[in-house]
């Protein structure tokens, strides 16, 4: 699969993202079940893995931006796509995505689309965070079922639970605040 892939023109181009940066956009119309860029890079056991990741979020917190592109493979090994070469990086988040990932005989990962993209329409897949830190990851998709945050769609029921409750603190917090401004406000 990945080799004759491999020698033909991409389906897709990089360019500019309203969403984020730079995005993987459709070159011309792609059929639903086209197998439409390959996710490479060095492959890592979980260990390293994850000390990659981590030490990519802590200097995160000193220079502001975290990019990890860390891929589960399979249960012994992720894919750290963090390699100038590898297209699929660029690919951005959506709450209702256009492709998924697919593991391929667990040795490859790559971009299928779920149904017809269009020509010029961005390639945009669920980055399936789980919740750990959902406030860090707002959502920019823009789409009509943004959640507003990256997230797994099976954790929206629970995300959505979050959301109200803090909006609901921030309401009661608000009200406490003009309580006290207007008892102030009496008594003088």
């Amino acid at each position: 699969m990945s080799a004759s892939r491999a020698k033909k023109e991409p389906l897709y181009l990089v360019r500019n993202s309203t969403i984020h940066g730079r995005g993987l956009y459709a070159r011309s119309f792609i059929e639903k079940d086209t197998w439409i860029v390959q996710y490479v890079g060095e492959k890592v056991d979980k260990d390293e893995s994850d000390r990659r990741a981590n030490a990519l979020l802590e200097s995160s917190k000193e220079n502001g931006g975290a990019k990890v592109y860390m891929f589960i493979l399979n249960d012994k090994w992720d894919i750290d796509g963090d390699v100038e070469w590898n297209d699929a990086r660029l690919a951005n988040h959506s709450c209702d995505p256009n492709v998924e990932a697919q593991t391929w005989e667990e040795k490859e990962i790559w971009f299928v689309a779920l149904r017809d993209i269009e020509a010029g329409e961005e390639l945009t897949f669920n980055y399936g965070f789980d919740l750990e830190h959902w406030e860090e990851h707002p959502c920019r998709c823009g789409t009509e079922r943004c959640i507003g945050y990256i997230a797994a769609e099976e954790y929206w029921p629970t995300l959505k639970r979050k959301i109200a409750g803090k909006k609901a603190a921030a309401t009661r917090k608000r009200k406490m605040a003009s309580s006290a401004t207007a008892l102030t406000q009496a008594s003088e």
